[in-house]
C-alpha cells in the first residue's frame, strides 16, 4: 500500500515538471494561456471542486447522519449543473471581451473608475477565505495518511502540502490542471469502485446493509434524520444552500474562463455534469454501507474511534475490506482530491495578490517576468501560511470547509450572478454584495448559526444578495449622456 501511495507522489511530480518545463509566460502561470481543451478544464473544475470535503467530509457526514446528508449532495449537485449550464459560456465570453485573469478583475473591469478599489477588496476576501480553504485540505491529507500508514498527523500534512506547494510553484496553473485531470480520475475510480465492492463484500458475508441500518437507529433511513416540522425544513434547505455558493467560487469558475471556444464549453458541460452525478452517488453510499460494516459487520471495532472523527469511515473500510494494493490506489484518490483543490486555491490566492492588490498598488506596470517571479514567491508563501494553520486549527474538514465556502460564495455569488444577467447591477451594488457576504458569513457564523439553525452558507448569500439588488437601485450607475 505505502508503495503505491509513493508511485502516486512520484507520478503527480513527474506530470506537473513534465508540463511545466521551458519558458512560460506570466499569463500561462495565472490561466494557462488557453492551451487546455474542454474535457480537461471540465476535469480539473470537477477535481477541484470536490476536495477532501467530499471523499472525507461528506461521507462522513452520511456516515453519522444517514440518509439525510442526500439534501447536502443534491445541492451541490444543483449549484454544479447551474454554473455549467447557465454561466459557463457568458463568463468565457467576458473574459474573452476583456482579457482579464481573475475574477477579481472581471468584478472590477465592469466598473471604470473603480477597478482599484473593486479589485483590492475582492482579493482581500478571496485570500482570507482560501486560506482557511487550503488548510482544510492539508489537514485532510494529515487524516488520511495518519489512518493508512500510521504516521502522525503533523508528517501527513507536512507531506501532503510539500508536494502541493511545489508543484504549484514549478507551473502555476499548467501544472494544476494536468494534475488535476490525473487525479479526477483518480477520484471518481475511488467514488465508483469502491461502493460496488462494498456491495460484493456484504453480499459474501451475509450483511444486510438496509436492516443494521435501521436496527441501529430509524433516524439513519430518514430523509430528515428524524426531525419534523420547522426543524425538517431548516435542515433541507441548509443542505440544499450549498448549491448557491458554487455561483462564486473562483477557483472552480477561472476554469470556464480558460476555455478555448464555445465548442469545448459544450463538451465540458457533458463531462462536468456526468462525473458529478457519479462522485455524489459514490460518496453518499460509501457513508451509509459504513453505517452498516460498522455497526453490525466486520469493523465493529473501529465504531469508538468513528465515534471521535466520522470523518475517518472511507480510510476505515478501505484499509479493512480490500487488499493493500487496491487499497493504496483507492486511498490516493482520497489524496487525490485534497492535493488537487489546494492547488488550484493556492494560485488563484497567489494571482489575486499579484494581479489585483500588487498591480493595482504599483504606479508603473511590472513587466511580465517579474509578475511571474512574484507569482512564485507569493505562491510558495501562501503554502507555507496554509500549512501553519492546518497544524494548529481543531475544526473538521466539513466545518472549515463549509465556512469558506460560504465566504466566498456570498461575497461574489450575488456580484457575479448581477453582473452577468442584470443591467441594472451597479458598483454600489458591487460593493454591498462583497462586503456584506463576507461580514454576514463570519457575523452569522459566530453569533446566529447554532441558535437558529441556519446554516451561514444560506442566511449570508441571501442577506448579500438582496443588499447588492437593493444598494443598485437606491443607488444605480449614472447614465451616459
Amino acid at each position: 500500500m505505502l508503495f503505491v501511495f509513493i508511485l502516486y507522489l512520484i507520478a503527480t511530480m513527474f506530470i506537473a515538471w513534465w508540463y511545466s518545463r521551458g519558458e512560460k509566460t506570466n499569463a500561462e502561470f495565472v490561466l494557462g494561456g488557453k492551451k487546455f481543451s474542454g474535457t480537461a478544464l471540465a476535469l480539473s473544475e470537477r477535481a477541484t471542486g470536490e476536495s477532501a470535503w467530499l471523499l472525507l467530509g461528506l461521507t462522513g457526514y452520511a456516515y453519522s447522519d444517514g440518509l439525510s446528508a442526500i439534501w447536502v449532495a443534491l445541492g451541490c449537485v444543483i449549484g454544479i449543473t447551474f454554473i455549467w449550464l447557465v454561466m459557463a459560456s457568458r463568463l468565457r465570453r467576458e473574459t474573452e471581451r476583456s482579457g482579464v485573469m481573475t475574477i477579481s478583475s472581471l468584478l472590477s473591469k465592469r466598473f471604470p473608475g473603480a477597478e482599484k478599489p473593486i479589485g483590492m477588496l475582492s482579493a482581500i476576501i478571496v485570500v482570507f477565505f482560501f486560506i482557511f480553504y487550503i488548510a482544510a485540505q492539508f489537514s485532510g491529507s494529515g487524516k488520511v495518511l495518519n489512518k493508512t500508514f500510521g504516521l502522525d498527523p503533523f508528517w501527513g500534512i507536512i507531506i501532503g502540502s510539500f508536494v502541493v506547494t511545489v508543484y504549484c510553484v514549478m507551473g502555476g496553473f499548467i501544472a494544476v490542471v494536468v494534475t488535476d485531470v490525473f487525479q479526477s480520475i483518480l477520484m471518481i475510480f475511488t467514488l465508483v469502485a469502491f461502493p460496488i465492492i462494498a456491495i460484493v463484500i456484504a453480499s459474501t458475508q451475509n450483511i444486510h446493509i438496509a436492516q443494521i441500518i435501521e436496527n441501529a437507529d430509524p433516524a439513519y433511513l430518514s430523509f430528515t434524520h428524524g426531525k419534523t416540522g420547522s426543524a425538517a425544513v431548516i435542515l433541507v434547505m441548509s443542505g440544499l444552500s450549498w448549491a448557491l455558493g458554487y455561483t462564486g467560487q473562483p477557483q472552480l469558475l477561472t476554469r470556464m474562463m480558460a476555455i478555448r471556444n464555445e465548442k469545448e464549453v459544450k463538451t465540458a458541460k457533458k463531462v462536468a455534469v456526468t462525473w458529478t452525478i457519479f462522485a455524489y452517488i459514490g460518496a453518499i453510499l460509501i457513508g451509509l454501507f459504513g453505517i452498516a460494516f460498522v455497526k453490525g459487520g466486520p469493523l465493529t471495532a473501529e465504531a469508538p474511534k468513528l465515534l471521535q472523527d466520522a470523518e475517518k469511515i472511507l480510510p476505515v473500510m478501505v484499509i479493512a475490506l480490500v487488499n493493500p494494493i487496491l487499497a493504496g490506489i483507492l486511498l490516493s484518490g482520497v489524496i487525490s482530491a485534497m492535493m488537487s483543490t489546494a492547488s488550484s486555491e493556492v494560485t488563484v490566492s497567489s494571482a489575486s495578490i499579484t494581479e489585483d492588490i500588487y498591480k493595482n498598488l504599483k504606479k508603473n506596470s511590472p513587466s511580465p517576468k517579474r509578475m511571474l517571479m512574484l507569482n512564485q514567491i507569493v505562491t510558495l508563501a501562501i503554502g507555507i501560511v496554509a500549512i501553519i494553520l492546518a497544524l494548529t486549527m481543531a475544526d473538521t474538514v466539513y466545518g472549515l470547509v463549509s465556512y469558506a465556502w460560504s465566504g466566498i460564495g456570498s461575497s461574489f455569488g450575488p456580484a457575479l450572478l448581477l453582473l452577468l444577467f442584470w443591467k441594472k447591477f451597479s458598483r454600489a451594488g458591487m460593493f454591498a454584495s462583497l462586503i456584506t457576504g463576507t461580514v454576514a458569513t463570519v457575523i452569522w457564523k459566530n453569533l446566529f448559526e447554532t441558535s437558529t439553525g441556519v446554516s451561514e452558507r444560506l442566511a449570508s448569500f441571501i442577506i448579500a444578495f438582496v443588499m447588492a439588488v437593493l444598494f443598485s437601485l437606491l443607488i444605480p450607475e449614472k447614465t451616459k449622456a
